[in-house]
């Protein structure tokens, strides 16, 4: 992180929301610098693997926040910024702008989940690049089928987004019925 890291202390830090601020505060202070640092690295990887790009990107991003939760007696499940499998994409049609919203829920290391923290990562599938700084939201629920129920509340383009592996599962069976 850029300016001197925020140690998490004790119960300070078990509200998923005071959480979901030092996570957004840590995006802002480093989303462009890490882009700027790493751009060649992963203009490579977007070259040759397209969207993996972006997935080094979040671990780059996320890293720090990992460790800071680990410290802290905090785990994210999964890893931040979430599922692929389960996440859901959008947006517009030359795909220049898209953007694919992950989550991950927050346990203590006693089990006791706190919640969840959505990140929302916007994204172009024509070259490497990052529209805008990636977001994260916090909710209270944390079961799947909740989280989901939460999100589709709050967009109706979550809402009628199919979750990737769903998705990708119809786009094979297209290629299938066109051979």
């Amino acid at each position: 992180m850029n300016s001197s890291p925020t140690v998490f202390s004790g119960n300070k830090y078990s509200d998923i929301y005071v959480l979901n601020h030092y996570i957004a505060n840590h995006i802002t202070e480093n989303w462009q610098t890490l882009l700027l640092k790493n751009q060649d690295k992963l203009l490579k990887t977007f070259n040759k693997a397209g969207d993996m790009a972006y997935g080094a990107y979040c671990y780059k991003l996320f890293r720090p926040i990992h460790q800071q939760l680990k410290h802290t007696g905090l785990r994210p499940s999964p890893w931040l910024p979430g599922d692929f499998n389960i996440s859901r994409e959008w947006g517009n049609a030359n795909q220049s702008d898209q953007q694919r919203w992950m989550w991950s829920t927050i346990t203590s290391n006693e089990g006791k989940a706190l919640g969840t923290i959505v990140t929302i990562i916007f994204h172009d599938h024509t070259q490497f690049r990052l529209p805008r700084q990636p977001q994260v939201v916090a909710l209270t629920e944390t079961s799947k089928e909740a989280v989901v129920e939460a999100l589709s509340k709050r967009s109706t383009d979550f809402k009628n987004a199919l979750e990737f592996q769903i998705e990708y599962a119809e786009y094979l069976r297209s290629l299938e019925n066109e051979g």
